[in-house]
């Protein structure tokens, strides 16, 4: 009867813990915690890290191609004042990975976990909360010039790229991990600055030394 009596207490304790929280331990050592996305979790050097070590395509590739370098080049394809945006748009990745598309539609789970995170990186770093169009398309171009570029052209049809030509101002050379990685923090730390220094001449004007 003890044990039994004993047992029962256990459980109840048990039950009344606070629930476990589900979190990765990030490359710079942060929590990031799926339940409770905190901003001090998100970090810029664990975002590079993350997405220069993804492989687009689920790695059906001949050479590894980084999402890093794919946002690297999505950014190139837009307005100055949408590149930031775009260097972005597959940060949530660097959290979530990057889930094949005809995946993706199958777990409606993930897909609102990942709009969760991609939610809190947008709002981090004063993006707007919805893709902007230029972006999508920017994005969709990329797609098309990856598939001329990787060697993935098997000649069927991809309806997604319908009217979707790929870009003539560069060709895609992939980079390793390392190589990705450090383009994607120069990237950001150049329109990081230009960002940084718009909002200063909103604040103070352009006397302001």
């Amino acid at each position: 009867m003890l044990d039994a009596e004993l047992l029962t207490n256990c459980v109840e304790i048990k039950l009344q813990q606070e629930p476990a929280f589900h979190y990765i331990r990030t490359h710079g050592g942060r929590h990031f915690c799926y339940e409770a996305i905190s901003a001090d979790a998100i970090d810029i050097d664990d975002i590079a890290q993350a997405l220069s070590n993804i492989c687009r395509f689920a790695g059906h590739l001949d050479d590894f191609y980084s999402v890093a370098q794919h946002s690297v080049l999505v950014s190139r394809l837009v307005p100055p004042e949408l590149a930031l945006e775009a260097l972005l748009h597959d940060a949530s990745e660097a959290y979530c990975q990057d889930i094949p598309a005809p995946l993706k539609a199958l777990l409606p789970d993930y897909r609102d976990i990942e709009s969760s995170v991609d939610n809190a990186i947008r709002s981090l770093f004063g993006l707007p909360m919805g893709h902007s169009p230029e972006v999508k398309r920017a994005d969709l171009v990329m797609l098309a010039t990856e598939r001329r570029d990787l060697g993935i052209d098997d000649g069927d049809k991809w309806d997604i790229l319908d009217g979707i030509a790929p870009t003539d101002e560069f060709a895609i050379h992939p980079l390793n991990p390392r190589q990705a990685r450090q383009l994607f923090i120069a990237r950001f730390n150049e329109l990081w600055r230009v960002r940084v220094e718009q909002r200063r001449q909103e604040i103070f004007g352009d006397s302001t030394p």
